[in-house]
């Protein structure tokens, strides 16, 4: 059973900012470190920065010889069950990691030349370089580590989907960036199924890290170690020969074969090797700067979870069948946000709902944290403040006019985003608000972008014949009118 069903909530994963886990049983994805990077909030900013406090002071630790601290640090991981994250068959059991398991990654951490020589930069370096580390472990790890933001973001989200918390219940180990230290502390939680629960964001999970140690070894290190062998004429050097006669040529090779014969294929040689050609690692990691880590799609979640597709007519039908009148206000306000947070899922993700600003003395309806990953939403937050993107939803049997234009247009600001979807039911006069749109963008007062219930008709059909739709010609075509 998973949480949405276990707690009520009339929701599919499609509608959910986290991941909707089995309450009891692990769901196959990890916790991503370079997923963290991509996160463009006070929340990511936080969880990258713990990640890489915590691993720096671990290799400081090795690299001074006190071994002993080091390995305190690392035994105080504990295997971080509450995220039901991973490949444990039955009851999550946090395979990964443990008082054994801990004490295996110190002992390959301080054993390892790369931790010494400063090969590892980051957490997803050790994927590469130490051996018995692989995406499970390296993602518990970076669970443990941002323990802290990952229980301020499931309190958020209990509130928010209105998830039940038990008080009283033990942190687990808390990593203190300024002091340098593990502490613990008691918090509010859900518990479910196995033990508490600790929700994890679906923009962060992925099936596979992006490092991969035997992608990295095969096509950049043996590369390397084949020019060398062929500059320096080794006994690995090969003649071929080809044709007869006049047409006949030669040519040297070394073959990766010979090559790992000689020097073996684990990663105690990737250290090796990597330090005699550092710049094999430097062009990885450089085109791995550039790849794209994406999230996973929602259909790739489905299928994860056992799950249905996203069913856009039943979220569109959501939409529409609310009555229209002020005491529909927050049955309306839902019903948009969960299918705009569908819709434009990954590149708008963490939904706020009302969202207090001027400490609070004003709200917005719900602010959305631009990711700003393909497509339109990505096009806006390079040209345009665009850090979060704020909705307004009118539930009105009126029509919609200037005083809702301002009052959405008085939440924007240079830090927090001048854009705004105005979502209502539906216009008297369309093209008027439009012209009314274009003049409170012209005074410099942000962007506002109507929508009505057949502009959300139209961008769901869009979502539903492209699961990859990102471009959403209607959202570009309304916003050239406010700029043109």
């Amino acid at each position: 059973m998973r949480i949405s069903q276990h707690y009520g909530l009339g929701r599919t994963q499609a509608t959910m900012d986290f991941v909707d886990v089995d309450i009891v049983n692990d769901t196959p994805v990890f916790l991503s470190p370079k997923a963290l990077t991509m996160l463009p909030s006070e929340f990511g900013d936080e969880c990258v920065h713990l990640v890489q406090n915590f691993f720096q002071t671990v290799l400081d630790h090795i690299r001074g010889d006190r071994n002993r601290e080091a390995e305190a640090l690392l035994r105080a991981l504990r295997e971080p069950n509450e995220t039901r994250l991973g490949l444990s068959s039955g009851k999550a059991k946090g395979h990964a990691l443990g008082s054994g398991s801990a004490h295996n990654v110190w002992e390959s951490l301080s054993q390892s030349e790369a931790a010494k020589s400063g090969l590892l930069e980051d957490l997803e370096d050790t994927v590469l370089m130490i051996e018995g580390i692989s995406v499970d472990i390296v993602s518990d790890i970076a669970t443990n580590i941002i323990r802290a933001p990952l229980i301020r973001y499931t309190q958020h989200m209990c509130r928010q989907y209105e998830i039940p918390m038990s008080p009283g219940v033990d942190s687990g180990p808390l990593w203190n960036p300024i002091e340098r230290r593990w502490y613990s502390d008691f918090v509010e939680l859900p518990i479910a199924g196995s033990g508490r629960l600790l929700f994890v964001p679906k923009v962060l999970v992925r099936t596979h890290l992006q490092y991969d140690a035997g992608e990295y070894f095969r096509h950049f290190l043996l590369t390397r170690m084949q020019q060398a062998e062929l500059a320096a004429n080794s006994e690995l050097v090969e003649i071929i020969k080809s044709g007869k006669g006049k047409r006949a040529r030669t040519r040297r090779r070394v073959t990766k074969k010979a090559l790992k014969a000689k020097y073996g294929s684990n990663k105690k040689t990737i250290v090796t090797e990597t330090r005699k050609h550092p710049a094999a690692l430097a062009t990885y990691k450089a085109l791995k700067r550039d790849e794209k880590h994406l999230p996973l799609t929602l259909d790739d979640m489905s299928k994860l979870e056992g799950a249905a597709e996203t069913d856009w007519h039943l979220l569109l039908r959501d939409v529409r069948s609310v009555p229209t009148g002020a005491a529909d206000a927050g049955r309306y306000e839902k019903a948009v946000e969960g299918v705009i947070s569908a819709l434009f899922y990954p590149n708008l993700t963490n939904p706020n709902v009302q969202h207090e600003i001027h400490d609070g003395r004003k709200r917005i309806d719900i602010t959305y944290t631009n990711m700003g990953i393909n497509g339109f939403f990505a096009w806006l937050s390079k040209h345009y403040s665009a850090a979060h993107v704020f909705v307004e939803c009118k539930n009105y049997g009126k029509e919609v006019g200037n005083p809702e234009l301002d009052q959405l247009s008085s939440r924007f600001s240079p830090s927090r985003g001048q854009i705004g979807l105005l979502v209502c039911r539906s216009f008297q006069n369309k093209a008027l608000f439009l012209k009314r749109c274009i003049d409170t963008a012209k005074d410099s007062r942000g962007f506002v972008i109507p929508l009505d219930d057949e502009d959300v008709a139209t961008l769901t059909a869009s979502r539903q014949d492209d699961p990859l739709f990102a471009n959403w010609k209607l959202l570009k075509d309304k916003f050239d009118a406010l700029i043109n």
